[in-house]
């Protein structure tokens, strides 16, 4: 089951949206690793699929939670596809997050739905 909610396209601001990450990031990014390449639509707008979100989201992990840099970040992507394994990895990292963004979602809608105290 793929932990990212099913659509064919997500917006740029979407993305941002579900990884916690500005757009400017994003493109910064996509200049860096050649697995986060975002098609553009008729209009020239990005549009990213659930594979690259995960990507996206495995790249986030490496940099700010294992504290890679952008090149060590970039060679781990490189060693897990030639190993076949970046899939098990983008599905071992992206469980917590999904998780944790699910959480957020739930508390939020609580907070909406939840009556002022009179």
């Amino acid at each position: 089951m793929d932990p990212i909610a099913k659509k064919t396209y997500y917006s740029i601001g979407e993305v941002g949206e579900i990884t916690g990450l500005k757009a400017h990031v994003l493109r910064y990014w996509e200049s860096q690793f050649e697995a986060i390449r975002p098609t553009k639509n008729r209009a020239g707008n990005r549009v990213y699929r659930s594979k690259d979100i995960e990507t996206v989201l495995l790249v986030k992990h490496l940099l700010y939670e294992k504290r890679f840099t952008i090149e060590g970040a970039r060679q781990k992507l490189k060693e897990l596809r030639r190993g076949g394994g970046l899939q098990e990895s983008r599905s071992e990292i992206l469980q917590p997050q999904m998780t944790q963004v699910i959480r957020d979602r739930l508390i939020q809608l609580k907070e909406v739905l939840t009556l002022p105290d009179a």
